[in-house]
């Protein structure tokens, strides 16, 4: 079996295990997470990811190793270089990141693959998800932040949709968890941390944020999905969780406008990253 591990990168965490590639799931005693402040210095940064990819790896040979790593951008993920210049790892911009991994790992940078976050969500529902039987598949993460993906049957890419132009703003100003936070403040004076919080208030005021809710994303659906007629939609991201509150209304738009489009829910949230990424440095690697 090759030896493979997964790895999501965030802000704020490094999450990855080993890959069972026959069975596609995670091996679940080889998970490890960690927090890891993605404002440190790169040396910290880099320090705890090595440490964490060597709890993961110590019982694998490294010569037969394969790692895949899920990333958000700007990033170049062909050559292992990040570009982000503002907010997270501001002090990586310009780092070949492909190149120190691999020197501090002794590997090769030929065992090394860097996918998009979103993209590597796409990759681990078709690997190991609940869209394996799915040709055209978009996908959409929604939560702190608002994630689109495109599987043409082939492979993932980030479609990048999350500051197109969307009623007075852009589409994540209205499809992120902040809307729902900045919604329930101007109805009622009181704060929530998100959707989990919403579900324990009154059914009068739950109803009436969700069916807005519905309303922004089956407008969004109508108006930057619907083009690409993907077969399925998944939703992953913490508000899919709550996908059963806004679920009839949502479908009912759709319907309204001529879109019947099945939907699935992500059954692996975090692992799909993880998942994904493995995937894809198994694609990459054959």
């Amino acid at each position: 079996m090759q030896n493979i591990v997964g790895i999501d990168i965030g802000g704020s965490h490094i999450t990855l295990a080993q890959v069972n590639p026959e069975k596609r799931e995670i091996i679940a005693s080889t998970y490890v997470r960690e927090h890891v402040n993605s404002f440190d210095e790169k040396e910290v940064i880099f320090s705890a990811w090595v440490s964490a990819i060597e709890k993961v790896t110590h019982d694998l040979a490294k010569k037969d190793l394969l790692i895949g790593i899920a990333m958000p951008g700007p990033f170049d993920y062909e050559n292992g270089v990040s570009l982000m210049q503002q907010g997270k790892f501001i002090d990586m911009y310009q780092i070949n990141i492909k190149e120190e991994l691999a020197k501090r790992l002794s590997i090769s940078q030929n065992q090394i693959h860097f996918v998009n976050d979103a993209a590597a969500f796409m990759e681990g529902e078709v690997f190991g998800g609940c869209v394996q039987d799915f040709k055209r598949i978009f996908g959409v993460t929604l939560g702190t932040g608002l994630g689109t993906t495109f599987y043409n049957g082939e492979i993932a890419t980030d479609e990048d949709l999350w500051d197109s132009p969307f009623k007075d703003s852009i589409c994540e100003d209205y499809l992120a968890t902040r809307w729902f936070v900045n919604y329930y403040a101007e109805l009622t004076g009181e704060q929530i941390s998100g959707t989990k919080d919403l579900l324990d208030k009154p059914v009068e005021i739950r109803t009436k944020i969700f069916d807005e809710y519905a309303d922004s994303f089956s407008g969004f659906i109508v108006k930057y999905v619907d083009p690409y007629k993907p077969e399925v939609l998944v939703i992953g991201g913490n508000i899919a969780k709550a996908y059963p509150y806004f679920e009839e209304r949502f479908l009912h738009n759709l319907k309204k406008n001529n879109i019947n489009l099945q939907v699935r829910i992500s059954a692996i949230f975090e692992d799909a990253a993880i998942l994904g990424a493995a995937s894809y440095a198994l694609k990459k690697s054959i």
